[in-house]
């Protein structure tokens, strides 16, 4: 899944670009809100979740909030900062924010709250996305097909995820490739088609199909 980090603070998110991409996450660091606004509005739904923190140069977290809401995007924001008077939290979240989260915090606690926000958008039990007899634990960052375990590398968990959120709908190669690399990363043409052809001999070659022309999908 690809996660924007809007964080102003190096150290901050120089650790939480680093451990977000260590549980499998793809991440874009932005420093700024107005930088933040046009990585948004250009992602053309890539992000999953945005980190968003109050004190940005430029634009302030909270007009940055206010103006992809008034737009119509619906991503989901966790709002991360040093801001924890009640007031603050009530903007915030009648700003249009999913969650509130004040630092100092846990990496765990930052993760079940990323968790709780990403599995709102599709039915799955707990952390577990299922369809037919093939499971996705975003929690442990499992996969099982009949119960069996399946060992995936990283990128091809996040294919994998990408595709079970949306299952009989086909995601096309660009779709793929913005959800799995992040900016700057180097992707080779034939790379989305290797992890495809990966997922199908660990899971069966029923498990993805393609659509000429279109991409590729799990479901009939």
């Amino acid at each position: 899944m690809r996660i924007l980090l809007v964080e102003d603070d190096p150290m901050i998110g120089k650790t939480l670009s680093a451990a977000l991409a260590q549980d499998g996450y793809t991440v874009d660091w932005i420093k700024d809100g107005t930088a933040a606004r046009v990585a948004i509005d250009t992602a053309d739904g890539a992000y999953s979740l945005v980190l968003l923190d109050l004190g940005l140069p430029r634009k302030s977290g909270l007009d940055l909030l206010k103006d992809i809401r008034r737009a119509g995007n619906k991503v989901r924001v966790l709002i991360v900062t040093a801001r924890d008077a009640v007031a603050d939290r009530v903007a915030g979240l009648d700003a249009g924010a999913d969650d509130y989260l004040v630092k100092p915090f846990s990496l765990d606690e930052l993760g079940a709250r990323m968790r709780a926000l990403l599995r709102r958008d599709i039915a799955r039990e707990d952390n577990v996305i299922r369809h037919g007899d093939l499971a996705l634990d975003a929690g442990s960052r499992s996969v099982t097909r009949a119960g069996t375990p399946v060992d995936i590398s990283a990128r091809e968990f996040a294919l994998l995820a990408a595709l079970l959120e949306r299952p009989g709908t086909a995601l096309s190669k660009a779709q793929i490739e913005e959800r799995l690399y992040g900016w700057g990363e180097e992707v080779e043409s034939n790379t989305v088609e290797v992890h495809v052809h990966n997922l199908r001999k660990k899971l069966g070659a029923d498990a993805i199909r393609t659509i000429r022309g279109v991409g590729y999908v799990i479901g009939k």
